[in-house]
């Protein structure tokens, strides 16, 4: 064999290579939200010079650098006058902000209850926000509506399409 023919289909064989192959193309993930560590059966306690002000439990939590997220999580604020525990199927802490998904039950310790299926609760301010339906109740007074926005130190709500059913009380003369 001519080593002319040999370079000549050597040369050929590696520009066939070249045009005909193409690179992997291979993608590198960043990890700029690792997980620090995971916990099953999870408590929180929260305590300052007068107390415990926050209880967090739940059945499963991860933390991040910057947050919590929490599956079933039951989370109790005792920071101002009345005591308001939420429950939910899943939850975000971060920043004393609450952030609740799944079957949110928020229960106040004089009788206020409302569910719904997404609530925020920020625990500086008080206020829990319901961007959904909900059911809001106190002993046999039923309110419904759209867009909840309940304040729990000053005892005020804001609602939209709202529906009451309530108990009138007689005065005694």
């Amino acid at each position: 064999m001519n080593i002319n023919i040999f370079f000549t289909i050597v040369s050929a064989i590696l520009l066939l290579i070249l045009f005909a192959f193409k690179p992997l193309d291979i993608k590198q993930q960043e990890f700029t939200d690792v997980p620090l560590f995971s916990i099953t059966s999870f408590t929180m306690h929260e305590l300052n010079q007068e107390g415990l002000i926050t209880l967090m439990n739940g059945t499963k939590a991860v933390r991040y650098e910057d947050r919590y997220t929490v599956d079933f999580m039951d989370y109790t604020d005792n920071s101002k006058e009345y005591i308001a525990n939420m429950k939910s199927n899943t939850g975000v802490y971060k920043d004393e902000i609450v952030d609740l998904n799944g079957d949110v039950v928020y229960f106040r310790e004089d009788g206020l209850t409302f569910e719904t299926q997404h609530a925020v609760y920020n625990k500086k301010t008080t206020i829990a926000h319901a961007d959904g339906k909900y059911v809001l109740y106190r002993g046999k007074n039923v309110v419904t509506g759209d867009r909840l926005q309940y304040n729990n130190s000053l005892e005020r709500i804001k609602s939209k399409n709202v529906i009451a059913k309530y108990q009138l009380k007689e005065s005694k003369k």
